[in-house]
């Protein structure tokens, strides 16, 4: 695996992220169509297809956020102790969930430093990422 930074850390599932959201897009609009041009004796049939399609593209937002949420979660506790064994004091009440899942990609002897400059000028998670200079890598997300 190629050395972790800002220009690579996203991830892109292409068989998730592409392929089940044109195949969702596809099957909403071909629905839509097919209910507008149905007859009224395929009308219920040709709706039940539609709201299949709207639950299959509820399915594919929710699938991906509520795992999400719970990893920033997770990410936020890690990186409050972090902070607390490094300073023997918690992050700022200030920092964001977006600021502190940035931070995760600080080193060590950035982080304390790059956190306070994150809460006092409330930086985005992009300039937080874009003034890491030694990148932490994470290898372990979903």
């Amino acid at each position: 695996m190629s050395e972790q930074n800002l220009k690579n850390h996203t991830r892109i599932v292409v068989g998730f992220h592409v392929v089940t959201f044109f195949a969702i897009l596809a099957l909403l609009i071909g629905s839509i169509v097919n209910l507008i041009h149905s007859e009224k004796e395929n009308l219920y049939s040709a709706s039940l297809i539609c709201l299949i399609a709207v639950i299959l593209g509820l399915f594919f937002v929710f699938v991906r956020t509520f795992p999400l949420k719970a990893q920033d979660r997770a990410i936020r506790a890690e990186e409050n102790l972090r902070h607390f064994v490094i300073t023997g004091k918690p992050l700022s009440g200030k920092l964001t969930i977006p600021q502190i899942v940035a931070l995760r990609f600080a080193s060590d002897e950035e982080f304390v430093e790059l956190a306070a400059k994150a809460a006092q000028e409330n930086l985005s998670n992009k300039q937080i990422k874009q003034s890491i200079k030694n990148w932490r890598a994470d290898y372990h997300r979903a």
